[in-house]
């Protein structure tokens, strides 16, 4: 379903606070990143995001209160109507595989040792989706497309149409960005 989506709306709005929230239930993206909120918040935000039809992945290293273990994902699972994390970390995202939820691998590559270990962290994690940081390197997306099969989302940065659409040209199959002016196209 999630792919569908991405095909029809390649961007996916990225969330970083409730101003941002509250133009999200508006926009256009279906598909909404939620990069903020503590344990306390988290169910209620979901929900907002929810009620405007958005599926909704949220960030586990990012909710205040939780921490970087398996119990993070099933909070997660359990106390909210998530359709999906994302996570930095392999072992969260094999978590979140492992309890059906749609789970996205968020690398920041700012070097050829990250961009090298990228391929031993998806040996572990198998994810629906990597997420590359930052996102507005078309030459590196390039290269990811090449080496994986996993679809790539290209994040951080995303300024413009024009990195939309050289980020999109490159392979990537969705740009995240906290950017609401990029959001409608």
């Amino acid at each position: 379903m999630v792919r569908e989506l991405l095909l029809d709306h390649p961007v996916v709005a990225s969330v970083k606070d409730e101003a941002g929230l509250r133009a999200a239930v508006d926009a256009e993206p279906p598909v909404v990143f939620l990069l903020f909120g503590s344990i306390l918040t988290l169910p209620g935000l979901v929900e907002r995001l929810r009620a405007a039809g958005k599926t909704v992945l949220v960030n586990v290293d990012l909710v205040e209160g939780l921490v970087s273990r398996d119990i993070a994902v099933e909070f997660v699972a359990q106390q909210t109507k998530a359709d999906g994390v994302l996570s930095s970390k392999a072992a969260l995202v094999k978590a979140a595989k492992a309890r059906g939820l749609l789970a996205v691998h968020r690398f920041f590559l700012v070097d050829s040792i990250s961009y090298h270990n990228l391929g031993r962290q998806l040996a572990i994690s198998r994810p629906d989706y990597i997420e590359i940081l930052p996102g507005c390197v078309p030459r590196v997306i390039t290269w990811l497309k090449a080496d994986t099969e996993v679809p790539i989302i290209a994040g951080g940065l995303v300024c413009d149409k024009d990195d939309v659409l050289a980020a999109l040209g490159a392979g990537a199959t969705a740009i995240a960005t906290s950017n609401v002016d990029v959001w409608a196209m």
